[in-house]
């Protein structure tokens, strides 16, 4: 394992962790809204870093950008 798939996974934990304080400890409006963010970054660090999404042609970057973007926009347009 290189240096920069045990940083990813590092901070994947710690957005892990501020997701579950931010459910149990957080009664706000806003608390969906930074959870659905927190989401976001996890899926973009596990995409590029573990599905090697970095590596690939910008066809498959554009794509799976947009369905994150369709997908958040989608979820907050519901709330």
């Amino acid at each position: 394992m290189n240096v920069s798939t045990i940083v990813t996974g590092v901070i994947l934990f710690v957005l892990t962790i501020m997701s579950a304080l931010f459910f149990l400890g957080m009664q706000s409006m806003y608390t969906v809204h930074i959870i659905l963010a927190l989401a976001v970054l996890k899926f973009g660090g596990v995409a590029f870093q573990f599905m090697e999404l970095k590596k690939a042609h910008a066809f498959w970057k554009i794509l799976i950008l947009s369905f994150l973007f369709i997908f958040t926009v989608l979820v907050i347009s519901m709330l």
